[in-house]
């Protein structure tokens, strides 16, 4: 790494040192731990993605600096406790991408992506192995820490892996009309007994088996569910602004509008979007 690389990020290694210093540093930094972080890590992630989403750049470096702080910090923790420091954090990253590269930095052969990406499940398995995982199940490896849409995904896949999957997204459509109609069926039964909380608990569990069989759907269509689920919140938001704007034009707020009142500003929303 040049010079002019390593510079800034020492810079931000003795800011991160002196926020937590306990004598001079930032009393909120000094009451944060590793569980107190994790969900800024997590929310700084998706803001990386937001901007490369929006195809800002000038964003996508602050979020990308915004998430390179979350790791400083973490490691930061690390040191303090004496378990490990931000440089075999980097360390530790090398290592496994020169191990899992073989293709690259060693003599295997470079195959095509299909193969390279059975090799690297194949090596991520024989490190599990080494670190003393030895379940043999194909979904073993999928971190349960994943956001659950994530996860279905991968557990998907990996089941996929060794043939257990719908040959087409016919078959997964069909599945979801069904779960559909089990939806329904349950919340008949919530009508029915609004108080039962085993209909409840029913309840739950199939609008779960709508959701698993929609991220399966996208899975088979080579579309990113959250992608695909940003891309639906952006349009929900954009037209929704939109409504209120065009009912503020006309002198009206929609809280004091009856619903068919707001589905018409909805139409013309959709209506004044380009296509």
């Amino acid at each position: 790494m040049p010079d002019d690389s390593i510079a800034p990020l020492q810079r931000l290694l003795q800011i991160m040192a002196r926020l937590r210093d306990p004598e001079r540093g930032c009393p909120w930094d000094l009451q944060q731990d590793f569980s107190t972080i994790a969900p800024y890590t997590i929310e700084e992630a998706y803001e990386v993605a937001d901007a490369i989403e929006r195809g800002d750049r000038d964003a996508l470096r602050d979020e990308l600096g915004d998430l390179l702080l979350q790791v400083v910090f973490h490691a930061r923790l690390a040191e303090e406790e004496g378990a490990f420091g931000f440089a075999d954090v980097a360390e530790a990253i090398s290592e496994k991408m020169t191990r899992r590269h073989p293709h690259v930095f060693g003599n295997a052969d470079r195959d095509d992506a299909v193969a390279v990406a059975r090799s690297w499940e194949s090596i991520k398995r024989q490190e599990r192995e080494v670190g003393g995982d030895d379940e043999a199940s194909a979904l073993a490896g999928v971190a349960r820490g994943l956001p659950e849409w994530l996860r279905a995904v991968k557990l998907q896949d990996r089941a996929a892996k060794v043939g257990f999957d719908w040959p087409g997204p016919e078959p997964v459509l069909g599945k979801l009309l069904e779960e559909v109609e089990e939806v329904r069926e349950e919340f008949a039964a919530l009508e029915r007994s609004p108080d039962d909380p085993s209909v409840r608990r029913r309840l739950q569990d199939e609008i779960g088996d709508l959701l698993f069989v929609a991220a399966n759907l996208s899975r088979h269509a080579r579309i990113d569910v959250g992608s695909a689920l940003r891309g639906a919140n952006a349009k929900f938001e954009r037209r929704f602004r939109a409504m209120e704007r065009l009912a503020a034009d006309d002198g009206v707020s929609l809280a004091d509008l009856p619903l068919e009142a707001q589905d018409r500003y909805w139409d013309r929303a959709k209506s004044g979007e380009a296509p």
